[in-house]
């Protein structure tokens, strides 16, 4: 049997080059390779009558060839091969460019079988550039295809056959690595054959089957690696037992204002994790404005009293920067001392820090993921706090928990998910939630509107400007995309906006593409009310604080997922001015019309889970980050509970029968999963 383990140059047909091209595919070895599955699949097992079809669609033809092929000088090293076909209920042109042996190919009166796209011209069906086959030969045609993710310099076509000859020489002797009693429980398909049918499916029903087998293989593996770090953190792993004499109402007597019955409730959870000698390991879900990263200062103060340090690790330059100041306004009485870790910082700004640090001269330091630099040294960290988890992940988080000596985690998101969902995605955290926001939030007014009503929101804008508010103003790009002229972009939006519309006002931009510098630098400015109309990107979603800002503007609404434009919504509505959020969308959409209704971050969530996925829940790349390949937390979520369901059962099995040969394989899978790295 081939080593797994093996480079993938040595499967026939790949060799150096393409080896390196496959490595930019995350595919290093032939295991790399099997594991690396399609992304879609072209069917070329269904013939399509010509009349039935349609522009646009990829479709198979059986059609009898009226002429040869014919080749057409178009111009020089240009050409084109035609040749008309027909069945009982049409005609159809079939054209090749630059392919001049297709007329010492295709001859006359004869049948063949044709898969390409669809294109209907003035009445004209066309066929371009069809893979086809004879009249009773099937290399090309007549079975499902595999269509794999690719990279430049390497066709699609490359990654098939070399897929097709490492499973020649893998030889049907892949190891099974789940245990008997489930394959036969759930009447799951052996891995070898799995991973034949979801390369090479035989039929869509043994398709379906396969990607059962492995969707379930991959969530059950991927509950067990979180339940089995949670049981190494619960039963193996021994924390900081924190002082029960640094009491946390001390910073709370001290705060100008009062924290709700959610902030103390979760408070209190926190200070029994601390005071305990199991290590912290808490996601903190609150809705946006909520008040959590209050309860992290309250959290770092007793870390800092009793003798550690902390991280606080932010996902944008704006946001540590907001944190810091606002540590520093409740913290620096208590004689705590915080720094600012950023990229910004000049080469010898940074030597200093992190000497500072170091030496323990530096109680706080709150950065980006800057924090996560190998030369970053602590002292004694004891408590690390991640501010928007879903933007970090899993070996992120494990990595700068991993600079001190099992310190606590605190885990933040403004991100609310369905407590059912957020059990088992984040299964090796504890949960608290502060479910309430403060009483002098006021509720922000909520309207969707289509494109015509623009002129009546610019008025609206200047009339708040006017009184001395602020307005934002986010579009999806930032700049103009040809593929999309209707959508609208910060810089073709700005352009107008400056030069006309608000010509008279102080309107400036803020995107992801900016230097670091510079966009700290007009974030300030729109704190300090020198720019009245911020034309932004999503920068803006997260964490950022401007009391004076009552408007929020999101054109091309349709394009944001729920969640996404309720993080939106919150940038407003911190004053003491009642607040807006306008929705500006193409049509009027029904989930648009659910946000006008509720200011509930978790019914959001709920409904934004069951209408669009999880995707809108953890960002774009979730499955990705999640270390998911094949599972999607919302097409799969009863076999995601399922999985949960026998994780529960199964982990104590694995704890207690490591040594029985049957659960050596899916223990191999388990030291494999990045939530355990």
């Amino acid at each position: 049997m081939i080593d797994l383990k093996q480079s993938v140059q040595y499967i026939k047909g790949v060799g150096p080059s393409r080896a390196k091209l496959l490595s930019l595919l995350g595919v290093n070895t032939v295991e790399d390779l099997i594991n690396y599955y399609p992304r879609t699949y072209e069917d070329r097992t269904k013939i399509k009558k010509i009349e039935e079809l349609q522009d646009g669609e990829d479709a198979l033809i059986e059609a009898v060839t009226v002429t040869a092929a014919t080749v057409f000088k178009l111009r020089r090293n240009m050409s084109v091969s035609k040749v008309m076909v027909q069945d009982d209920t049409g005609r159809c042109l079939i054209t090749w460019f630059n392919q001049d042996y297709m007329r010492n190919v295709i001859h006359a009166h004869e049948k063949y079988r044709f898969f390409g796209k669809v294109t209907k011209k003035l009445g004209q069906i066309e066929m371009a550039s069809p893979v086809f086959d004879e009249e009773g030969k099937s290399k090309n045609t007549g079975k499902i295809v595999p269509v794999y993710s690719t990279t430049k310099g390497l066709p699609d076509s490359a990654i098939r056959q070399a897929v097709e000859n490492a499973l020649s020489m893998v030889n049907a002797k892949l190891q099974e690595t789940l245990p008997e009693y489930i394959t036969k429980d759930y009447h799951l398909m052996e891995l070898d054959q799995a991973v034949r049918e979801i390369h090479f499916p035989s039929k869509m029903e043994n398709l379906a089957r396969a990607r059962n087998r492995l969707v379930f293989e991959e969530l059950l593996t991927f509950q067990l690696a979180l339940l089995s770090l949670k049981e190494q953190y619960d039963n193996e792993i021994r924390g900081i037992k924190y002082s029960k004499d640094v009491h946390m109402s001390d910073v709370i007597n001290t705060l100008p204002f009062k924290l709700t019955k959610a902030q103390l409730r979760v408070l209190e959870e926190i200070d029994n994790d601390m005071e305990s000698e199991k290590p912290m390991n808490r996601l903190l879900q609150g809705d946006v404005g909520s008040g959590k990263t209050v309860v992290a200062m309250i959290a770092a103060y007793k870390a800092v009293k009793s003798g550690y340090q902390v991280a606080v690790m932010a996902p944008t330059t704006i946001l540590a920067t907001q944190h810091i100041n606002n540590f520093n306004k409740i913290l620096e009485p208590f004689g705590i001392r915080c720094g600012l870790l950023v990229s910004s910082l000049t080469k010898k700004q940074k030597g200093i820090l992190l000497e500072k640090l170091k030496n323990g001269e530096i109680d706080i330091l709150i950065g980006t993921h800057a924090l996560l630099q190998e030369n970053i040294e602590f002292k004694n960290v004891g408590l690390v706090v991640t501010d928007e988890q879903h933007r970090f992940g899993v070996k992120q988080r494990s990595v700068i928990a991993g600079k001190g000596k099992n310190p606590d985690v605190l885990v933040m998101t403004a991100t609310p998910i369905p407590r059912t969902l957020a059990i088992i995605v984040y299964g090796d955290l504890d949960i608290s939630i502060i479910d309430e926001l403060p009483p002098n939030r006021k509720k922000i007014d909520t309207i969707a509107v289509k494109e015509n009503m623009t002129d009546r929101i610019i008025q609206f804008i200047k009339k708040n400007v006017d009184e001395g508010r602020q307005a934002y103003i986010v579009c999806p790009f930032v700049d103009e995309n040809e593929e999309m002229m209707d959508v609208k972009s910060v810089e073709k939006l700005a352009e107008n906006y400056k030069n006309e519309v608000f010509k008279d006002y102080n309107v400036e931009i803020l995107h992801g593409k900016m230097k670091p510098k510079d966009k700290e630098q007009v974030m300030q400015d729109f704190k300090e009310n020198k720019i009245s109309i911020l034309i932004s990107t999503t920068v803006i979603e997260v964490g950022v604080d401007v009391p004076n800002a009552n408007i929020m503007v999101i054109e091309n609404a349709e394009r944001f997922g729920l969640a996404q434009l309720h993080q939106l919504r919150g940038r407003v509505g911190r004053g003491d001015t009642q607040s807006y959020c306008v929705l500006v969308a193409k049509e009027s959409e029904e989930r648009l019309r659910f946000l006008e209704s509720t200011s509930d971050g978790f019914e959001i969530s709920e409904y934004d889970f069951q209408t669009r996925g999880e995707g809108d829940l953890f960002g774009t790349r979730q499955s990705g980050e999640l270390g998911l390949k094949m599972a999607n937390i919302k097409r799969d979520f009863k076999m995601l509970l399922k999985a949960k369901e026998d994780a529960d059962e199964f982990i104590n099995m694995l704890l207690t029968f490591e040594t029985n040969p049957e659960f050596e394989p899916i223990l191999n899978e388990l030291k494999k999963v990045d939530t355990l790295d």
